[in-house]
């Protein structure tokens, strides 16, 4: 008797339940509650509502590394779930393909994940793939995107602006990571500020000069936050100096 290929579909429905089994059975009901707390899951906390299966980032990862071949609509599955882990499980799984796949392949990716942003959801989702699939994408090419993304209302598709520059901090291509923060310095969210503090650290430890010069237009604007993560590796006195606005 010759046994007939699965359709697609079907194939996909089933790959989905072994995976998602074998990652909830992972689960910890004290790793879930102490996620709860960290990534502030409160009523008007930045991550309200979300829910946490208690799985650790170093399991995630090699579940992730078991699963790389499935199929985009497994992972698009994973990306709608209600549970975080899954997410940032979908978005790994995202940076693996596209980082695999043919360069006229990554634009579907890249789009997926735009398409999808309502569930990149949390500080570490993003901060796991912005810089590896947007960033890596847009780097040779047309980057309004991201200025479009650092208006948005949304909290995160404003991280994902600032995050994705990262890739282009690593091939000492500032602008664009200038020109977000400086979008971004009235931005009333803490996240936000230490995002762009964050990025404007990277600058000036490859380019301490052009984060001088943005600081020397902006610092007494800047969010404290924001300030103090951009300036954290400076000298001591230095530092202060900017913190006391002396500069």
């Amino acid at each position: 008797m010759v046994r007939r290929p699965r359709p697609p579909h079907l194939a996909s429905q089933m790959t989905y339940r072994k995976l998602v089994t074998e990652f909830r059975a992972e689960g910890n009901q004290s790793i879930a509650a102490h996620s709860s707390r960290f990534f502030k899951t409160g009523q008007g906390q930045y991550g309200e509502g979300d829910l946490f299966l208690g799985i650790r980032v170093p399991v995630i990862r090699k579940h992730a590394k078991k699963y790389k071949t499935v199929s985009l609509d497994v992972v698009k599955k994973l990306l709608t779930s209600r549970f975080h882990e899954e997410r940032l499980l979908a978005a790994i799984l995202l940076v693996e393909k596209f980082e695999t796949a043919p360069r006229s392949d990554r634009e579907s990716i890249f789009r997926l994940y735009l398409d999808n942003t309502a569930f990149i959801n949390n500080w570490d989702i993003v901060d796991s793939s912005a810089p590896q699939i947007v960033g890596a994408f847009l780097k040779d090419k047309n980057r309004k995107v991201l200025r479009e993304l650092a208006s948005s209302a949304s909290l995160w598709e404003r991280r994902i602006s600032i995050i994705a520059t990262l890739t282009f901090i690593r091939e000492r291509d500032f602008g664009t990571t200038l020109q977000i923060s400086e979008m971004l310095i009235s931005d009333t969210e803490d996240l936000i500020h230490k995002a762009v503090g964050w990025m404007l650290r990277e600058v000036g430890n490859r380019d301490l000069a052009a984060e001088q010069d943005f600081l020397a237009k902006h610092y007494t604007a800047m969010p404290r936050t924001m300030l103090r993560y951009a300036i954290e590796r400076f000298p001591e006195n230095l530092r202060q100096r900017y913190l006391r606005g002396e500069l």
